[in-house]
């Protein structure tokens, strides 16, 4: 039997601090941020992130799950953003297939709503616009497993057409354990406190009394952008950021299928119901707030949720039905729009002007463009060689068949309930999580929910887990399934 985990006499971290100057030193721990620290250490330069809680915390984790060119953007005529995007979505496709996977939408028409042709035809400019794309093109359906969910005056026709569904914290995860493995010093749980410029250099102070110095200092705070900008930096920049809440609702499943449907609203927005497991995902909300902390779902937000999808389905919901929700604070690049839903999604770079050492700030941006932003950044900053990350796979994501014989062997002995969500979530990694081990008893105790001693372990001493909450709500999800008893437990490990 493994030896029981003992976190509390194990003062070990991921990866101990390299030096106290840096080229690079980026505040903000959320995709923009260990996107760039991925592509700037895999260049070769010396990087510090700092993260004031933990990877995904906020923003990042809270979001639809989905990697997407933006179908409702083409109506606000973005179409650089979905042509940019729907390269990213394939990139990722390739890059990290273990937890970014196709998924089919079903577009459903009736009376009210947008002109069917208007419909097809945007169908056809995403397909277009997605030119050389793994995914099949968009098709009218008349299936059952598409048209029997749905309420009659809600279907008269149905499209059909494909993006692609993530597990959003693991890809922000995994972009700061690439960054670590290329070089990079990832420190969670350490705000900055202050910074000013000497010369042709930051000097930073730290939380915990750390002072570093960097040539360069981005600005990837989220939501926080422009407090840590104004405040912590002392920069003034003419762009802003507009505070977007959105909020989700988890309930029991709507319908059978593992396809996703996106329901037009009589407010003219979209909301998407997608498969969550045994549940629904159900989201998103379109709020303007006035601060980061903002992001707590209100009960008209459930009951708009709600009824946007009793408009469609046949099984009804109401929020005494609701098993989870979360909500995130989206900063978007203030373009001037009049309606939040209309604010770009589009990323925008502001490099400080002022002599000295460089500032670059982080305004909006998407998941599903991380990457993309992450090389045009770190051009922008003059970095040095070119980047290598649009061929070179995350974490796990260097599947081959020999991947696919080493899970044969473990299902010998391993449920496959558990073996399927361990390899979507860990990929190839998952010969570090399971090692030698040959029967059950050897991953050590199990804390429910299939949740065992050796994925523990390998969270905490690989993925900067710090926290039972790390653990259950972002890396695994596992806090849905687990009862308090069993949640608990994890709690007192840790």
């Amino acid at each position: 039997m493994p030896a029981p985990l003992d976190f509390a006499r194990d003062e070990r971290v991921c990866y101990q601090p390299l030096v106290n100057r840096y080229d690079l030193l980026i505040v903000g721990g959320g995709i923009n941020g260990t996107a760039i620290a991925r592509d700037a250490a895999m260049r070769g330069m010396r990087v510090l992130l700092v993260e004031k809680d933990d990877l995904a915390q906020h923003t990042s984790s809270a979001s639809s799950k989905l990697i997407h060119g933006g179908l409702r953007y083409l109506e606000y005529y973005e179409f650089r953003l979905v042509r940019e995007a729907l390269r990213e979505r394939e990139i990722l496709l390739r890059t990290a297939p273990h937890i970014v996977t196709p998924l089919s939408f079903v577009l459903p028409h009736g009376k009210g709503m947008r002109p069917w042709w208007m419909l097809r035809a945007g169908l056809k400019l995403y397909d277009l616009l997605a030119w050389g794309s793994s995914l099949p093109n968009a098709r009218t359906v008349t299936d059952s497993v598409y048209r029997d969910p749905l309420r009659a005056g809600t279907q008269s026709r149905l499209a059909l057409y494909s993006d692609a569904w993530v597990d959003d914290a693991r890809l922000v995860v995994l972009n700061a354990v690439d960054a670590a493995e290329h070089g990079a010093e990832i420190a969670t749980r350490t705000e900055l406190v202050s910074a000013r410029r000497e010369g042709e250099a930051w000097e930073a102070a730290l939380s915990g009394g750390r002072t570093v110095k960097a040539t360069v200092i981005v600005n990837a705070a989220g939501p926080w952008v422009a407090d840590v900008l104004s405040g912590k930096l002392r920069g003034n920049s003419a762009s802003k950021a507009r505070l977007i809440k959105g909020s989700h609702i988890v309930v029991p499943r709507l319908y059978a299928g593992e396809h996703a449907y996106i329901l037009q609203q009589p407010d003219g927005r979209v909301v998407f119901a997608l498969p969550y497991g045994e549940h629904s995902l159900v989201g998103t909300t379109d709020i303007p707030v006035e601060r980061p902390e903002d992001a707590v779902i209100t009960a008209g937000e459930i009951d708009y949720l709600c009824a946007a999808v009793n408009r469609y389905f046949v099984k009804q919901t109401s929020p005494a039905d609701l098993v989870w929700s979360y909500s995130g604070v989206r900063s978007l690049f203030d373009n001037g729009a009049a309606s939040a839903q209309a604010v770009t999604r589009d990323y925008h770079l502001d490099l400080d002007e002022q002599s000295g050492a460089k500032l670059l700030s982080v305004f909006g941006g998407k998941i599903t463009t991380a990457r993309a932003l992450a090389e045009e950044a770190l051009d922008t900053l003059g970095a040095p060689g070119t980047s290598a990350t649009a061929t070179s796979p995350l974490p796990g994501g260097d599947l081959s068949a020999g991947f696919e014989a080493y899970v044969a062997g473990l299902a010998s002995w391993m449920p496959v309930p558990l073996l399927d969500r361990l390899r979507r979530s860990y990929g190839t990694r998952l010969s570090r999580i399971v090692g030698d081990a040959q029967r059950m008893e050897a991953l050590g105790e199990r804390f429910g929910a299939g949740l065992y001693a050796a994925e523990l372990g390998y969270l905490r001493f690989n993925e900067f887990a710090r926290t039972a909450e790390d653990v259950l709500w972002r890396r695994t999800k596992l806090g849905l399934h687990m009862s308090p008893g069993e949640r608990a437990e994890v709690e007192a490990l840790f």
